[in-house]
């Protein structure tokens, strides 16, 4: 299965035949294993049981959007690097939106009654021709913005529904070169070494010049809502970076389940990827002494011999909620449900 083709066809159909009308049972009890684990944002945690996924995450969510699809902008394969879990398992990506009308409420976010894009990354681990694991994020503080109950303060990037890569060349159905998918690791695994060399002298104000040694000039930076997207490294920095950096500390990275690419793009995530404490203003919380943890996905297009594009998810109410904010209870609260 060294081309991953194998793996793509699987979880491909896995993922069309969740769109049709077929049995859900069936279509897991055909494409996963008998030890199934699947991890998911909060609230809807670890599963380790098909039938648990299935009534708790896949007919709520199918049931919230009538006209149930999947908008896929990017899909790849790869052999994965990893420090918390199987070095050299095959993954899949899968990012883009789930959508529809938006007819129910999904976790008692408010439905509207208007088509709905919810913002989502999807991991699958294949192996014996069987998808054996899976780690989903979806973007329910974005969800809860369209729907008019957005939880937290002003975003100091912008949110909106992100585009998928420049070029429109995201889903790699077909074979690709491994040289191609080996420039585009090295380059993501020296980007984050940078990272790690700047997080260890604790310098917080990160030179422009270091990014410019991985990114291109005009990047594109599309975060989870709470922070939103931004452009160019001067705004990457000024939106998000130096937000993130100089209102959190005693970050600890924990290393990766997977992280793999094939042809220009690449993607990695962790359970949790990093941990670190709010000293005010992150998102706009007060101080914490709380170590609190981010499981975090990044999704990177290359464009030559930098990254041009970076699509990031966050599960923000799990890393909010060990700070004492419920971001869903406080939804309530602005649509009344509350008192």
């Amino acid at each position: 299965m060294s081309d991953f083709q194998d793996a793509k066809k699987l979880v491909q159909t896995f993922n069309n035949e969740i769109d049709s009308g077929r049995s859900l049972s069936a279509i897991f009890s055909e494409h996963t294993a008998l030890d199934y684990c699947w991890r998911g944002v909060r609230p809807f945690y670890n599963k380790n049981s098909a039938d648990d996924v299935i009534e708790t995450f896949w007919k709520p969510l199918k049931h919230a959007f009538t006209g149930f699809e999947r908008r896929e902008d990017i899909f790849f394969a790869g052999s994965c690097e990893s420090e918390q879990g199987k070095n050299g398992a095959i993954w899949t990506c899968s990012m883009g939106h789930f959508a529809g009308l938006y007819d129910n409420p999904l976790i008692e976010i408010p439905a509207t009654g208007r088509l709905t894009f919810l913002r989502y990354a999807e991991f699958n681990r294949v192996d014996d021709n069987k998808i054996i694991e899976t780690a989903i994020w979806l973007d329910l503080i974005g969800l809860m913005h369209d729907c008019g109950v957005y939880p937290l303060p002003p975003m100091t990037g912008r949110w909106f529904t992100y585009p998928g890569p420049k070029g429109g060349q995201g889903r790699l159905l077909d074979k690709h070169d491994p040289a191609e998918g080996e420039k585009t690791l090295t380059l993501l695994n020296k980007m984050i070494a940078n990272l790690g060399a700047a997080n260890l002298k604790n310098d917080e104000h990160f030179p422009a010049e270091l990014l410019r040694e991985h990114w291109t000039e005009d990047m594109a930076w599309y975060g989870p809502c709470g922070i939103g997207a931004t452009r160019t490294i001067p705004r990457y920095q000024q939106q998000h970076q130096y937000p993130f950096r100089l209102n959190l500390y005693d970050k600890k990275f924990n290393g990766h389940v997977a992280r793999f690419a094939e042809g220009d793009f690449a993607a990695f995530f962790g359970w949790p990827n990093l941990s670190n404490k709010n000293s005010g203003g992150f998102l706009g919380m007060v101080n914490s002494n709380t170590d609190a943890p981010m499981r975090v996905v990044d999704v990177y297009r290359r464009e030559g011999q930098k990254l041009a594009e970076n699509w990031v998810l966050i599960d923000l109410p799990h890393y909010l909620s060990e700070q004492g904010l419920c971001v869903f209870e406080r939804m309530r609260q602005l649509s009344g449900k509350s008192f």
